[in-house]
């Protein structure tokens, strides 16, 4: 099918939903994620999978009742039994969980792993103002660096399709090929979008770790690796159509890397013209600044707001330890901005007297800071940022959209009840053999899907 570059949209009413990823009834601590400190601090510790999705909830409900669009993306089915009869472990489903626990338990535990919470790496996705054919462009993360999240691409392209169907509206590309880590994709945690409007054009602003074609030709981390290559990167954005004169590529600091940030939104977070970031969280970052900057007044008719926190102040270890970059900075219905926080921004004193400077200085865009209980979910090593995956849609593609994904009273009632039903309050790594878990898991898949309204989706679905 071909699609005019003549096509047309209504701009003038789009907003930017945050699609947040439910928590699954799997989720537990296994440390899966080198590179990851929160992850592996916190390996087999019993997990609360009912007060994470709790949690989660909380805070979409929130937003939700401040005016901003808030929408579900669900979790994956778990545990992954394909895998796992795939990797040669046979039988009834009790006795593959059995047989993998006893041989292989850290690969039963990535077939269990709740990650897919953590939607900011679901995917990248363009906005019809950016695109050449005037389409929202959507293509799921590979994840190829880490098995556990791997896993997640096929069923992560199969919910984005069940949620975005209409393809005069929506182009929905495959994962990049996943030989050799040239192409290593980890989504929209490395892609901040800047702009003047969430309905106007804009400026695409994806960061890397490395080249992985020409490894010698950066500085790399020595302790962590890095994940999201160039090469994916530029991929991304040929496959969306993107102009090349609003696109810019730039490198995190190999020392972020090290020191924990294994995306660049532990270290930076990007809003309209606005980009709230740690001076050690690029390579070169004067270079880029003006970069950015210069696309902006040229391509958006407006200046780049950089708010750049000094690591005298706060410093690079104690970023990463608060995650105050892996914050969600949201434009409010009434102006400015809110900065939405974990708890653990408020516990620690150079965070929280940072933030209290700023909002009161009023001399950012930055009016308010609202911080959440996110412990379940930081524990693992997502923040607020890390639980959402944004999307522009205007009030036509909405129309074209899943409509009972989007939060409103109803829907958040129905989950609180959902939840309360079907999670359990505790999970060791001991329960992972229980066949029970995954009955269970199943059967809260199954009604989450009529919840929603978006069909068959899962394998034991099909």
């Amino acid at each position: 099918m071909v699609y005019s570059s003549q096509m047309t949209h209504d701009l003038s009413k789009s907003n930017e939903i945050n699609f947040d990823g439910l928590i699954g009834p799997t989720h537990t601590y296994a440390g899966l994620s080198f590179g990851n400190v929160a992850s592996l601090s916190h390996r087999s510790l019993a997990s609360h999978p009912r007060e994470a999705v709790l949690q989660g909830l909380k805070k979409m409900k929130a937003l939700s009742d401040l005016g901003l669009k808030q929408a579900i993306l669900p979790p994956q089915q778990r545990p992954d039994l394909i895998t796992l009869r795939n990797l040669g472990f046979s039988g009834t489903p009790s006795q593959i969980l059995e047989k993998a626990w006893k041989k292989a338990p850290q690969v039963l535990a990535a077939c269990y792993s709740a990650s897919s919470m953590w939607t900011a790496n679901a995917a990248t996705i363009s906005p019809s103002s950016d695109t050449q054919d005037h389409r929202i462009h959507l293509t799921p993360a590979n994840l190829i660096n880490k098995f556990h999240r791997s896993l997640e691409a096929e069923t992560t392209a199969r919910l984005l399709k069940a949620i975005f169907p209409d393809q005069q509206f929506f182009a929905h590309h495959p994962p990049l090929p996943a030989g050799g880590h040239l192409f290593s994709d980890e989504g929209a945690a490395n892609h901040t979008r800047f702009t003047n409007a969430y309905g106007n054009l804009g400026i695409n602003f994806f960061v890397f770790g490395r080249a992985a074609s020409d490894p010698s030709s950066l500085r790399s981390p020595k302790i962590f690796p890095a994940r999201q290559t160039l090469e994916a990167s530029q991929a991304i954005a040929r496959l969306h159509l993107l102009d090349p004169d609003r696109v810019i590529f730039g490198q995190q600091n190999p020392d972020a890397i090290d020191a924990g940030a294994f995306h660049n939104d532990v270290v930076a977070v990007g809003n309209l013209n606005v980009l709230f970031f740690h001076e050690l969280a690029f390579s070169n970052p004067e270079q880029l600044l003006t970069e950015i900057d210069s696309r902006l007044q040229s391509q958006c008719n407006i200046e780049l707001i950089p708010i750049q926190v000094p690591s005298q102040e706060i410093s690079l270890e104690e970023a990463v330890k608060s995650y105050l970059f892996n914050s969600q900075l949201l434009t409010l219905p009434e102006g400015g901005m809110l900065l939405v926080a974990p708890q653990e921004c408020e516990e620690t004193p150079s965070v929280a007297q940072y933030l209290k400077n700023l909002v009161e200085s009023r001399s950012t865009p930055i009016r308010a800071v609202r911080h959440f209980d996110l412990r379940q979910s930081m524990r693992n090593g997502g923040g607020p940022a890390c639980l959402r995956l944004r999307v522009v849609l205007n009030e036509e593609e909405i129309s074209h959209c899943a409509p009972q994904v989007f939060m409103n009273d109803a829907l958040y009632s129905r989950l609180i009840d959902w939840a309360d039903r079907h999670y359990r309050d505790q999970l060791t790594p001991d329960d992972l053999r229980d066949p029970q878990l995954a009955s269970e898991s199943d059967r809260a898949l199954d009604e989450l899907t009529q919840i929603l309204g978006i069909g068959s989706v899962y394998d034991f679905q099909r």
